[in-house]
């Protein structure tokens, strides 16, 4: 009994992803190229093809996706393909009334593409003429949907010769969104698609793609595209072997990136980015012949042919094969690793160029913008780190830190292992493996102290930048030189250790007991005060007690710190607004009594603990005056002010931003000057 086909059930099953939106065209031109080919020898004319790219002219301009320069185009309703070849003879007609025909599978084709031109359009229509067995010219037309499936309308006029022309009519909304929209967009597609027979010996048909306004050659492009070629090669992959032909394309804003062309039926199948998978290979290469150039490879197999997808957009082949495979399994990761490495082979000049340009572009990085993986750049450039010269700083800054990441991660093992095999007899080669653990953790801990002070340079760059006044001769807010010293409205509990850069004004204040940053003396557990008056940054630190996890054990308080910070270059330090009053009134207020510690415990009564105030402010005409009464003294650098409150008890320090920028560089130097980071 005969099975009978459904069309409407066929074209629901075949597939046809948003980003093939094109596919259909590129299967009709194609097949317009095949058609050319079946001609009988003895053609004394190229073959032609002519694309004529449809527009709705009552539609609204097509915004979308916005290029810079991009002019608006209507949308794109139909294609029309034209083409000189054999037609729709009578063994091409029953082919294509036949679903899944076999007719041209000596060509790779699957009977197919006719489905995909349904799944995207509404409708196609069909005009053609071709040679009867007897040589003489006929015609036919007909219609093809999914409604009425094949509607013949009887013969076709008006050719002079062989030849189809088959029109996509009612581009579906959902495929037209993912489609390009410009005539040289489409162009490229369709030759990046179809330049297998473009490269063939004796080339490709003359094809042209075209609207109202814009017409591009193929053949053009082509010269445009491709710079040379290369040697043709094959690598053979457990039995089955795979050509491939290697290109050098000019290199172009368009055209940077190195791929690989997966085909099969003279088809680009898949497009793989080939950036940073081949040592050396990021984008752009240079060599003696070509000068600067992009490297392409299209890959043929007998083996692709029989594996692509009805579809075309994929191969039935495993990415990778799991577990311990059969001497015939061949997944997609084994073709990559024997492609690879024929690449590497034929481009190993430029490659190592390449590679040696990244090679000093990660030791400038690290030397002047990185200092913390220097320690470590050895054990990096070990694993095989290869970078595109023009990387970013960022996306380099990334690299490494993820190799920095894996080098830690196999330290800890290691060091497990290690440690371990130490509680039971250790093998031979124990105290050369724990002497090479040792220094790697070595240089990971160097790895950290450089990242530390590479950290202060960086905060001291940002705070000059701060204090500096903008294009409009403005001068940066207070609070955001305060969160850069300290985080505003924040207490110790809500601070990690690294969150502050106290170091700046004082190495000392890294050492409390407890810190708020701009809360009133009212929430602070330590003052016991009812003011709501907020001191910028204020410390307490209880006696033999240098670090938090003493915290509420030893007593009494022996120190008190407040720090206030006014706006660069500010100019209304009036009576009222005097910061050296505020300060040793916060310092007044903190030992008038009902003092507890951070965790909430009482502090018994002291000696009046002294108090350490710093002021950072600009020293305007104000500010000395302000200095001056109060009897503080010129530092030797012209840039502060310094002295002793006896009826306060207090020492107070005013700084000025340069001052204080300065003398936290001065107090980093060392440190900037072994790194070969700038001091100023």
């Amino acid at each position: 009994m005969a099975l009978t086909t459904s069309l409407a059930g066929r074209v629901r099953n075949t597939s046809l992803p948003k980003s093939h939106a094109l596919l259909p065209l590129l299967e009709a031109i194609v097949n317009g190229i095949q058609a050319i080919d079946a001609r009988p020898d003895g053609s004394d004319e190229p073959g032609r093809i002519d694309v004529r790219v449809h527009r709705d002219s009552q539609a609204e301009l097509d915004f979308g996706p916005a290029h810079p320069g991009r002019a608006p185009m209507k949308p794109i309703v139909g294609f029309t393909i034209a083409d000189d070849g054999v037609g729709f003879t009578a063994q091409n007609m029953s082919s294509f009334e036949t679903l899944d025909s076999d007719y041209k599978s000596n060509l790779g084709c699957r009977g197919v593409g006719r489905l995909l031109w349904l799944k995207a359009f509404e409708k196609v229509s069909v005009r053609s003429a071709y040679e009867d067995e007897k040589g003489e010219l006929r015609g036919r037309q007909f219609k093809f949907s999914v409604e009425h499936e094949v509607e013949h309308d009887g013969d076709a006029d008006g050719f002079a010769r062989p030849g189809a022309v088959v029109s996509l009519e009612g581009f579906k909304k959902s495929f037209q969104q993912h489609a390009p929209k410009g005539v040289d967009a489409i162009a490229r597609e369709v030759f990046e698609h179809c330049i297998w027979y473009f490269l063939r010996p004796g080339g490709a048909p003359v094809v042209t793609i075209a609207d109202d306004d814009e017409s591009v050659s193929l053949t053009a492009l082509m010269e445009e595209f491709v710079d040379s070629a290369m040697t043709s090669s094959t690598v053979e992959v457990k039995g089955q072997k795979f050509d491939m032909l290697n290109l050098r394309l000019k290199a172009t804003a368009r055209n940077s990136v190195p791929r690989l062309h997966w085909c099969a039926a003279s088809r680009v199948v898949i497009e793989e980015n080939l950036s940073g998978k081949v040592p050396g290979l990021h984008g752009k290469l240079k060599d003696d012949v070509s000068g600067e150039f992009v490297y392409a490879c299209y890959l043929t197999s007998d083996f692709l042919d029989e594996r692509v997808r009805a579809d075309r957009t994929a191969f039935d082949i495993s990415d990778r094969v799991p577990g311990q495979p059969l001497i015939d399994d061949l997944s997609l990761d084994d073709i990559r690793d024997a492609v690879f490495e024929e690449v590497g082979r034929i481009l190993k000049d430029p490659l190592e160029s390449a590679r040696e340009e990244g090679k000093q572009r990660v030791h400038e990085f690290v030397t002047k913008r990185a200092p913390r993986y220097r320690p470590v750049l050895a054990k990096i450039e070990e694993r095989g780190i290869t970078v595109d010269p023009a990387v970013k700083d960022q996306d380099l800054e990334l690299q490494l830190h993820r190799h920095l990441q894996k080098i830690e991660s196999e330290a800890f093992v290691q060091g497990q292992v290690i440690f371990a095999e130490a509680e039971a007899e250790p093998a031979e080669d124990y105290a050369e493996r724990l002497a090479a653990y040792l220094a790697t953790v070595s240089e990971i801990n160097q790895s950290d102290l450089a990242a530390y002070v590479s950290r202060r340079r960086t905060v001291l760059d940002l705070l000059g930048r701060l204090i500096r006044a903008d294009k409009d001769g403005k001068y940066s807010r207070e609070d955001a030189i305060h969160s850069l010293i300290v985080p505003m409205r924040t207490e110790s509990n809500e601070l990690t250790s690294d969150a502050s850069n106290l170091w700046i004004i004082d190495e000392r204040l890294a050492f409390h007991d407890y810190l708020a940053s701009d809360k009133t003396l009212k929430s602070m557990p330590v003052t016991g005060s009812e003011s709501t008056r907020e001191p910028d940054i204020l410390a307490t630190r209880l006696m033999d007690s240098p670090v938090l996890a003493a915290e509420g054990r030893k007593l009494p308080l022996p120190s008190i710190v407040v720090v206030e910070i006014k706006r660069p270059m500010r100019k209304d330090a009036t009576e009222d607004k005097n910061p050296i009053q505020q300060c040793l009134d916060y310092v007044k207020r903190i030992r008038a009594g009902g003092v507890l510690t951070a965790t909430g415990r009482p502090i018994p009564p002291t000696q009046d603990p002294p108090a350490f105030c710093y002021i950072v402010a600009d020293l305007t005409d104000k500010m000395i005056e302000r200095c001056e009464i109060s009897n503080l003294r010129p530092t030797h650098d012209g840039l502060g002010y310094f002295g002793f409150n006896d009826s306060a008890r207090a020492y107070i320090e005013v700084m000025s931003f340069d001052g204080l920028v300065n003398s936290a560089t001065e107090r980093n130097r060392a440190f900037f000057d072994k790194l070969g980071l700038p001091s100023s």
